[in-house]
């Protein structure tokens, strides 16, 4: 039995379920690779945030880079969440799932000049700005508009997340963000641009964060910094903490949402603005799965392969990070366990699901969903090796419908000019 998902993902009668539908019917129906998606699991991590933060005024804007796909996107409109955005393609796409410009924030480190011109255009709430050059270029771009456009200084507080070192975001050594010691003087600098409204501060530290310590620890310095700005005469009405709080993948607790919710709640204390929060791996991550079957069964020396037919392109976490996803038949097995590597049919010998993991024994055909594969799963999806990338499915109770197609082997060389 899994130790994550239970509720979600969970056996009936030794048949893995998605909420209440077969996952063997998605399968058959879609084939594999496919990812799903169960609706009721991001309702349920929304409502944990907000039942932890409670009474204090707060906007959550869901993450858009995590999952963007559409039915997402949608559930966080209908549920009055917001989007944290880093392009200008993650805007649009907000704004077609119904997501108002208004309840977006702009982050990112090297935003282009169309993108900032685009952001004042649809009237972001505010730009998270990572740079004294990038406030001149908003400055500049919001007055030959004749706006003026809503800003926060994303501070780099140096503090480590104790995350990996790839999704570490918040140590002076990382390329985001303004030192704290920087800080007064560039948002004095704001104060007389007539391009510009100052509307916050804002920080994001890291990804995927197991313990909360570091997050809540740039809470209390973004807490005394946005102190110091109010003394010296600049209002602060927005205080963004970003986001990076992480899921339980293999056998990792961490805090969930509401919990998480409960310590800032506690850190605020009688807190006079509006918190931003940006999650997005902690609304999605545990919501979805990818679907996948085993192609083959190979022993070389003393090792066992399992070769699925999903691969790195599908989900590129464990190349790129040495992620473990928990693997789940979807037929329960309570016969004995073998201990094999399972492994994907890209050409690179990074493209390994599991290394030596103890599994129930699985034969050609059978089908499997790799766990915690709702966020930066299709996201980061590509066709290397000619791999068209995967449908998407999501869950609803009993129901499931198909969101996106699977790619065609044409849509290959779709975008392709050809030779006249």
């Amino acid at each position: 039995m899994s130790r994550i998902q239970l509720g979600t993902y969970a056996y009936r009668n030794g048949v893995l379920h998605g909420e209440s539908v077969d996952l063997h019917e998605i399968s058959d129906r879609f084939g594999t690779p496919t990812y799903v998606y169960s609706a009721g699991a991001v309702r349920e991590a929304i409502a944990g945030y907000r039942k932890g933060l409670g009474t204090v005024p707060h906007r959550i804007c869901y993450s858009v880079k995590a999952n963007p796909c559409q039915a997402i996107l949608r559930i966080m409109a209908r549920e009055g969440i917001g989007a944290d955005l880093t392009s200008v393609g993650e805007m649009k796409a907000a704004l077609h799932a119904g997501i108002p410009a208004e309840q977006m924030v702009f982050s990112g480190v090297g935003k282009r000049r169309d993108e900032i011109e685009a952001g004042i255009e649809a009237g972001v709430l505010m730009f998270n700005l990572e740079s004294p050059a990038e406030l001149e270029c908003v400055d500049e771009i919001a007055q030959r508009l004749g706006k003026r456009a809503g800003i926060a200084v994303r501070i780099n507080p140096n503090i480590n997340p104790q995350t990996h070192p790839k999704i570490s975001t918040g140590l002076s050594k990382n390329k985001f963000g303004i030192p704290t010691d920087q800080a007064i003087d560039h948002y004095r600098r704001a104060q007389h641009m007539p391009g510009v409204e100052i509307r916050g501060i804002a920080c994001h530290i890291g990804s995927s964060l197991m313990d909360s310590g570091p997050l809540l620890e740039a809470c209390t310095l973004m807490l005394g910094l946005r102190k110091q700005l109010i003394d010296d005469g600049i209002p602060i009405p927005y205080l963004d903490l970003g986001g990076g709080l992480g899921i339980q993948y293999h056998e990792e607790v961490p805090d969930s949402p509401q919990r998480y919710g409960e310590h800032l709640r506690e850190c605020l204390g009688n807190f006079d603005g509006t918190l931003i929060l940006e999650p997005g791996r902690s609304l999605v991550g545990n919501a979805g799965v990818l679907l996948s079957t085993v192609l083959y069964r190979k022993v070389n020396g003393e090792r066992t392969f399992v070769i699925l037919d999903a691969g790195m392109n599908d989900l590129i976490r464990p190349a790129m990070y040495g992620a473990e996803h928990e693997i789940l038949p979807l037929r329960a097995d309570e016969g004995p366990t073998e201990v094999v590597d399972v492994v994907g049919p890209i050409c690179e010998t990074s493209d390994t699901f599991v290394s030596q993991g103890e599994l129930p024994r699985l034969e050609p055909g059978d089908r499997v969903a790799i766990l915690s594969a709702g966020a930066y799963g299709m996201a980061m999806a590509s066709q290397y090796n000619g791999r068209p990338r995967p449908a998407e499915v999501l869950i609803e109770g009993d129901r499931f419908r198909l969101v996106r197609k699977r790619e065609s082997i044409e849509d290959l060389w779709r975008l392709d000019i050809e030779e006249e």
